[in-house]
């Protein structure tokens, strides 16, 4: 919005502005001057071009025919700008040429002579001209415009005169003429002429140069960046063709504003092909413009578009100068644009302000100010508005340029504002589903919990269930009938509390610190194993930690030491015991060895006690090995991984 309206603001400013440097040179402005008309054919006319060059740059004078007139009587007295709106009728007998006459004066004021004297004006419609001073000699011409004839339409005339004329005129009037040719009968423009000292005249020439030639330049850079720009939008975005209408409608009005930057064809079959294809241009520009607008509406108008592009390529096709034989096509083409300008706005305006987007109706806004100055460029053309107006239709380009950007631009907000509001929503989806996550994982983890410990519970049940439950049911029984006597209830007794303790020291955290709970036994059962006559040598090293080491392997590991243990102090009849650690790196090593009695491997391999223990070291993925014989004592080997990622036996099986 703010873009749009400084474009427009800027467009009325330089408008208005265009005023200021003409009221600031009215003293030096000549409305006044002298009018003579001479009838010329074509051989004049070219003779009089080949005058001018052949005495350009070096003294020589005119036939006396190709000269302003001599007659005072041929004078007659002219209010400039002067016009020729519309062709006039002519008859075969006239002149094919004028050669239009007009005749300046310029005395300063007080008698102070410039430095330097200049000729501005701002438009001249006409074949080449020329400006010619008068001297003691005759008429010298200074000034040939036929290098530039073809873009003089469009360009402001700006004539340096000589500074030795200042010299040679001081102290008297200086006379001029500007020599000005037109087709008999046809259009023609001569704007108003102010003939002054250089440095007053030059800032207005430059502001109408700017206005004129430096904006539509300026214009065609911005075209080209914004085209080259929205074309790489395209590329990346190749579901959006409306940045592909936006380049190609850039290219387009840059070929269109050619005539302002580029010198025109020499030959009369050139310049006709390139003012059909900058003129032909126009009405692709305006199809481009519409359809790219229309991008801005809430649905599609293919057939609109399409017969309007229909429309566009038939005057084009109609008006190729090969068809001048048969009619103007310069005409044609102004008329279809102008059919193309009118239908295509009023389309637009129509359906943006029924349906259309707050973007789309900025554009026809822009549409329609361009639509107004492109006919009071047509009226240029004709000669209907003054000889020192402007064209507008570059300004008209910075209309609906600064409207596309605003319109790109709001849809550019508009989509970092959706992506904003998509972001917003999805940290706050995030958020829940985090909590939701969060939540579920409590759960989850107090499940768990209350798993482990179900599990936990069942395990202790079912380990006391076997050990301490049989135990004691077996004595009760045994004391129900009579069959135990005293110290054998103790011992039984002694044995429970023993397995009570040993259930609870397992319980107990030991920082997967093998070496601990072995002290904790050792601990617990010291004096019974010394009651029962037995000594314990304790011959344990440090060890590795386990991480693998929770209650339940502990307990598993505490029930081998105390199965080992048991059978030393109760079967073996050994008086001495020993426990042994070892790290053997990948492994550590736990022997329990006794000078007992020993015993038959064959024989207790039927039995179910060694199946037992060999059953609690597979669970902890080691291996158990048991070594004796008779008469030569018991020695228990167990071999746990440090690092245990699955609960297979290591290299070493299990025997007997």
């Amino acid at each position: 919005m703010r873009s749009f309206l400084a474009c427009i603001g800027l467009l009325a400013f330089c408008l208005l502005g265009l005023a200021a440097p003409a009221q600031a040179q009215q003293a030096a402005q000549a409305g006044q001057a002298e009018l003579a008309v001479s009838d010329w054919s074509r051989q004049d006319l070219k003779a009089w071009w080949a005058g001018l060059r052949a005495i350009d740059g070096a003294q020589g004078d005119l036939p006396a025919h190709l000269q302003p007139p001599s007659d005072p009587k041929a004078w007659k007295p002219v209010r400039l700008p002067d016009v020729q709106e519309t062709p006039r009728a002519g008859t075969e007998e006239q002149p094919a040429y004028q050669m239009r006459w007009y005749r300046l004066r310029y005395e300063p004021e007080h008698e102070r002579w410039p430095t330097s004297l200049a000729l501005y004006m701002p438009r001249l419609v006409t074949l080449a001209a020329a400006v010619l001073v008068r001297t003691d000699q005759g008429w010298r011409p200074v000034f040939d415009n036929q290098n530039g004839a073809r873009e003089q339409w469009v360009r402001p005339l700006w004539v340096v005169l000589p500074a030795a004329l200042s010299d040679l005129h001081k102290g008297k009037a200086i006379e001029l003429v500007v020599a000005a040719p037109v087709y008999t009968g046809s259009l023609f423009a001569v704007s108003s002429v102010r003939l002054g000292p250089r440095d007053e005249l030059e800032p207005a020439y430059n502001w109408r140069w700017g206005l004129q030639i430096g904006v539509p330049l300026a214009t065609g850079m911005t075209l080209v960046v914004l085209g080259a720009f929205a074309l790489s939008l395209w590329l990346k975005r190749r579901d959006e063709p409306a940045y592909l209408l936006f380049a190609l409608a850039c290219l387009a009005w840059l070929f269109r504003n050619l005539h302002y930057s580029l010198d025109m064809p020499s030959t009369k079959l050139a310049l006709d092909w390139f003012w059909w294809a900058t003129h032909a241009s126009m009405a692709w520009v305006m199809l481009l413009i519409f359809m790219f607008a229309l991008r801005f509406a809430h649905r599609r108008f293919a057939r609109f578009e399409l017969g309007l592009g229909a429309f566009v390529l038939a005057s084009s096709l109609l008006s190729v100068p090969v068809m001048g034989r048969l009619y103007d096509s310069v005409v044609v083409l102004h008329l279809a644009n102008a059919v193309v300008g009118v239908l295509g706005t009023a389309f637009v305006v129509r359906v943006a302000w029924r349906e259309g987007s707050a973007e789309l109706r900025w554009i026809s806004l822009s549409l329609m100010a361009g639509l107004v100055l492109g006919l009071h460029d047509l009226g240029m053309l004709a000669g209907w508005w003054g000889a020192e107006h402007i064209y507008l239709m570059p300004f008209s380009t910075l209309i609906v340029l600064a409207s596309f950007l605003y319109a790109v631009q709001c849809r550019y907000v508009g989509a970092l504002r959706q992506n904003e509001f998509a972001n917003e929503q999805l940290a706050q989806r995030l958020v829940a589903q985090g909590t939701a996550l969060q939540s579920q994982h409590d759960r989850l983890r107090e499940s768990e919990r209350q798993q482990a410990l179900l599990v936990e519970r069942q395990r202790l049940m079912q380990d006391m269930h076997d050990g301490l439950g049989s135990s004691l049911l077996s004595a009760m029984v045994a004391v129900g009938q009579g069959t135990m006597e005293q110290d054998q209830v103790v011992e039984v007794l002694r044995e429970c509390v023993d397995d009570l303790r040993l259930v609870i020291d397992s319980l107990e955290p030991v920082g997967h610190d093998l070496v601990s709970l072995l002290a904790t036994m050792r601990y617990r059962l010291g004096k019974r194993l010394q009651a029962g006559g037995l000594k314990l040598e304790w011959d344990v090293h440090d060890l590795p930690q386990l991480d693998w080491l929770e209650p339940p392997d502990a307990l598993h590991v505490l029930r081998l030491m105390q199965e080992a243990l048991n059978n030393a102090l109760k079967h073996a009849r050994a008086t001495r015991v020993r426990i042994v650690t070892r790290d053997l790196g990948s492994k550590i090593e736990i022997r329990v060895e006794d000078d007992g009695e020993g015993f038959d491997i064959e024989t207790v391999q039927r039995g179910r006690g060694l199946r037992g223990l060999q059953k609690r070291a597979k669970h902890l993925g080691g291996s158990l090995r048991v070594e004796s014989s008779p008469g030569h004592g018991t020695v228990m080997t167990l071999r746990l991984p440090v690092n245990r990622d699955s609960r297979e036996p290591l290299d070493d099986p299990p025997s007997a």
